[in-house]
């Protein structure tokens, strides 16, 4: 019982947190700011767009191979979205800022 209740907790405290990954990616998408932030913020939308669009070929050839129907959830995406672009804007903010 312990464990189910520390398991349930540990999902629900991940599931808040990709909330909150979702909401700055958001966030960071619409502030304004100078040439340089734009530039942060240009270069992490592009490499978050060719990891989704990689991650979807990938999901439509493993489909097409095994002859199944397309089953992709959208939480799942835009977690994994979430991530790559929060790991990304991390790279990029340490790489150009003074």
């Amino acid at each position: 019982m312990a464990a189910t209740n520390l398991l349930i907790w540990g999902f629900l405290i991940f599931f808040f947190v990709l909330i909150l990954l979702d909401i700055a990616m958001i966030v960071s998408l619409l502030r304004t700011g100078d040439e340089r932030r734009q530039l942060i913020v240009w270069k992490t939308s592009s490499f978050t767009l060719l990891v989704v669009v990689g991650g979807l070929v990938i999901d439509i050839i493993e489909s097409v191979v095994k002859s199944e129907a397309m089953l992709i959830n959208p939480f799942v995406k835009l977690s994994v979205t979430a991530m790559v672009y929060l790991l990304t804007l991390l790279y990029y903010r340490r790489k150009y800022s003074f």
